[in-house]
């Protein structure tokens, strides 16, 4: 079966919001509050698309999963509780990150990720981003296999009960 990434096409957005609300239930089975609210809301991810920040994840003929990657400064970045250890170099953050719970445990989000990354790789980026709430095992364990390094907490605005993020970073170079 063929498995890839390539960018989100505003077709693709019905399966990236159906994707987004499974992983929504997924969240909150696990006990956090991570987009319990009206974030990701269409609008997103239709910007992302828009703005060429938005990849699916295909896998056969179905979309699986979804990422947005967006280069440049990220506002909530800027004050971490602990520190980066390249604050200079451009980078890309990896937001949104999320598949169907019917690909769960199949290692797709480990090829996805490397999909994602080779993608910005190409483009001259090696340095990369990405956060999560202590309660989103699953996304902190992609990170980790994936080489990124835990760097501290940030703060972001759309969770009110716990604005709280585990920071990592992935410097190739």
């Amino acid at each position: 079966m063929q498995k890839y990434t390539r960018q989100a096409k505003p077709a693709d957005l019905s399966r990236i919001m159906s994707i987004i609300q499974d992983a929504k239930s997924q969240l909150k089975a696990a006990g956090s509050s991570q987009w319990q609210g009206d974030y990701p809301a269409e609008d997103d991810i239709a910007t992302d698309i828009k703005e060429g920040h938005g990849f699916v994840f295909i896998n056969g003929q179905e979309i699986a999963g979804y990422a947005a990657v967006i280069v440049g400064a990220e506002p909530t970045y800027q004050k971490i509780d602990g520190a980066w250890q390249n604050d200079q170099a451009p980078y890309a953050t990896i937001h949104r990150i999320c598949f169907s719970s019917a690909y769960q445990g199949e290692g797709l989000a480990k090829i996805f990720m490397a999909d994602l990354l080779s993608l910005q790789v190409a483009q001259g980026i090696i340095n990369f981003r990405i956060d999560t709430s202590k309660y989103n095992q699953p996304m902190q364990a992609v990170a980790k296999r994936s080489g990124f390094v835990y760097r501290g907490i940030i703060q972001v605005t759309e969770d009110k009960e716990n604005p709280e993020r585990l920071a990592y970073e992935l410097n190739l170079k």
